[in-house]
């Protein structure tokens, strides 16, 4: 590993030439000059850690999740700082994941490993709707795309699902568990029909698709050396890109289900994946000091954003080129309570 101050000062890998016919330029998309826009960085307090970000589907809210037992909402267009958050709280210990309903604006659900509950939310009101108690530890949750079903991958690696029916005793609808067989799965994304899901296995070099509910294999195709970490879909349904503990990323075409391109400029493992709405940048947080946007076509860098902290999770707006992530810097020699969470977002919302 290289020295911090090293690690810091590293020049940004240049872009190599890419195909003429895949330039933006050619194509006629228009983007952004992200080298004029600046990161804008807000401490969380009272936490340790800052887990995972995401936007409502309207894109007017962002919410933000850690270890202090709270969930944050910000409107997206007023100040972002903690006297104009709206504040969540029901979980007994940190809040590990926030999802937001595909569909209405005003719902999402948060997770945590350590109460092992999911808690759907309406953000109109200031306590839980309902909860979900689990067996196992959740890690990761996601509405399908119809926002009736939900997908939560547990601390030992296996997929297992909720979904919205009604159910005895129940005058309306409620989440309740669906059995289905059991996969060994670290993370997990849905297609855009809601039909089936790309799934990953943290120790496995393969990604796969599997059909729902049945839970069988579609398709699978080999990814990365040393496992798959992260995995995003493109929002046009053309791309999944997956990212792994190689430090290279995998644009895979998902007709034919083979690798269209490789992504080379990050040096660490991936920790998030993010489309943007129009499909055309990834961005990509990793273990290192930064946040590159990568072009879906051209697999060139083009930009990277500094960051205090490695990204644990990137989150593109759903309609505009604004990126929200967040992370920790940790203290050398400090222990993790002295460590300092951040929230950041990256573009205009004008």
């Amino acid at each position: 590993m290289p020295p911090k101050e090293e690690e810091e000062n590293a020049p940004v890998p240049r872009a190599g030439s890419p195909p003429p016919h895949t330039t933006f330029s050619v194509r006629g998309v228009h983007i952004p000059n992200f080298s004029t826009f600046r990161p804008r960085d807000y401490r969380l307090p009272g936490s340790s850690a800052a887990s995972h970000v995401a936007w409502s589907c309207d894109g007017k809210k962002l919410a933000a999740v850690g270890n202090d037992r709270t969930t944050r909402v910000w409107h997206a267009e007023k100040p972002i700082d903690v006297r104009s958050a709206m504040s969540f709280t029901g979980s007994a210990s940190e809040v590990d994941y926030v999802a937001w309903h595909p569909i209405h604006p005003e719902l999402f659900i948060t997770s945590s490993q350590s109460d092992k509950r999911i808690l759907f939310w309406d953000a109109r009101q200031s306590k839980s709707t309902q909860q979900v108690s689990l067996k196992n530890p959740p890690a990761k949750i996601s509405y399908s795309p119809d926002g009736r079903k939900i997908l939560y991958t547990v601390v030992t690696s296996q997929l297992y699902f909720l979904d919205l029916a009604l159910r005895a005793g129940n005058t309306k609808e409620t989440w309740g568990h669906v059995e289905t067989p059991i996969l060994p799965v670290t993370t997990a994304v849905w297609n855009h029909s809601g039909d089936s899901l790309v799934v990953l296995r943290g120790a496995e070099s393969q990604f796969r698709s599997v059909e729902y509910p049945k839970m069988t294999t579609q398709d699978s195709a080999s990814a990365h050396v040393g496992g798959c970490t992260a995995v995003a879909l493109d929002p046009r349904g053309r791309y999944v890109v997956t990212g792994g503990r190689d430090s290279i990323l995998n644009i895979f075409d998902m007709t034919e289900w083979i690798c269209a391109r490789n992504i080379t400029c990050t040096e660490y493992e991936t920790n998030a994946l993010s489309f943007s709405f129009d499909g055309e940048f990834i961005a990509i947080g990793s273990k290192g000091n930064y946040v590159d946007i990568v072009g879906t076509e051209t697999a060139a860098l083009v930009h990277r954003i500094p960051s205090s902290a490695p990204a644990l999770s990137v989150a593109w707006h759903p309609s505009r080129y604004v990126l929200a992530y967040c992370g920790v810097k940790a203290k050398d020699g400090a222990p993790a309570s002295a460590n300092v969470p951040s929230m950041s977002m990256f573009g205009l919302m004008e």
